[in-house]
C-alpha cells in the first residue's frame, strides 16, 4: 500500500484568487506525529493547466505528481497545484506564496527544508518564485525553463540544480544558459545538467534520477530568517526592504 494524492481547494484569503492542488504526505507521516517533514512544491508545465477539480488529474501527467500516482514513495510533503488555464506560473507567485503559507501553518513542515522544482513554464515559475522569496526556499530545480538573469544574483546564495534538454525547440536552451551564466558571474551555487539529445521532455530523466532528491534534502537554508524576504545583516539592523 503506498500514500496517495488528494484533490484539494485553496482560496487566496484577500483577492478570492482559487487554486486546485494534488497534496501528498508520506506514509509515514501520521506515524510520527512531532517530525518535522521537507515540503516539495512541484510545479506542472503548459500542458497541464485547468480550471477544475476534474481537470486536476492532468497534474499527474509529468514529473513528481507522476510518479506519486504510479506508486513512488518519497520522503517529504508534496504539493502540486494546478496553474489556470492561460495563465502563467510567475503571474501566480502571490497566490503559490499564500498557498505555501498555509500548507506550512496546517501541516507539520521544516520550514528550512522548503523546496521548489518544475517543468517547462513550471521552470520559469521556479526560478521566479525563488526570486520573488529569496530566503524561503533551501534549493531550486528548474527544468527546461528560464527567467530575468538580471534579477539573478537575488537568490545566489541558494543552491539552484538546472536541467535542459539541447534539443529544445519549445524553450531554448539559451533561456536556461543565460541564468546559469548570469548566477555563475556573481558567484552563485549552480549546477547545470544537460542532456544532448533531449528534447522539451527533460524532466523525464530529471525526476527519473533518485540523486535530484537525495541533492535536494541534503540542502538545508541558511540562517534561520524571520522574513522570507529580508537578508540577515538587514533584519539584525532592523530594517525591511
Amino acid at each position: 500500500m503506498f500514500a496517495k494524492q488528494v484533490s484539494l481547494l485553496f482560496r487566496h484569503p484577500t483577492d478570492n484568487a482559487i487554486l486546485h492542488y494534488l497534496l501528498y504526505l508520506p506514509e509515514a507521516y501520521h506515524q510520527h506525529q512531532n517530525k518535522a517533514w521537507p515540503l516539495v512544491l512541484f510545479l506542472h508545465g503548459g500542458g497541464e493547466r485547468g480550471n477544475s477539480e476534474d481537470a486536476l488529474i492532468k497534474v499527474t501527467t509529468h514529473g513528481i505528481a507522476r510518479l506519486i500516482e504510479e506508486g513512488q514513495s518519497f520522503p517529504f510533503v508534496v504539493v502540486s497545484p494546478q496553474c489556470p488555464a492561460e495563465e502563467w506560473w510567475t503571474e501566480k507567485i502571490d497566490v503559490l506564496r499564500s498557498l505555501l503559507d498555509e500548507i506550512e501553518q496546517t501541516y507539520v513542515i521544516d520550514r528550512d527544508r522548503v523546496y521548489v522544482t518544475g517543468l517547462s513554464i513550471g521552470g520559469f515559475g521556479t526560478w521566479a518564485m525563488a526570486i520573488a522569496q529569496p530566503y524561503r526556499f533551501a534549493a531550486i530545480a528548474p527544468i527546461c525553463g528560464g527567467g530575468d538573469p538580471a534579477q539573478v544574483c537575488t537568490i545566489k546564495h541558494i543552491p539552484v540544480w538546472n536541467f535542459h534538454g539541447a534539443q529544445d525547440t519549445k524553450v531554448p536552451l539559451q533561456r536556461s544558459v543565460e541564468m546559469v551564466e548570469a548566477l555563475k558571474a556573481c558567484g552563485g551555487n549552480v549546477r547545470f545538467t544537460l542532456y544532448p539529445d533531449a528534447k522539451h521532455n527533460a524532466w523525464t530523466r530529471a525526476y527519473a534520477d533518485p540523486e535530484l532528491y537525495t541533492w535536494l534534502l541534503s540542502h538545508r537554508r541558511k540562517p534561520q530568517m524571520d522574513s522570507y524576504n529580508t537578508p540577515p545583516e538587514q533584519r539584525e539592523q532592523g530594517t525591511e526592504t
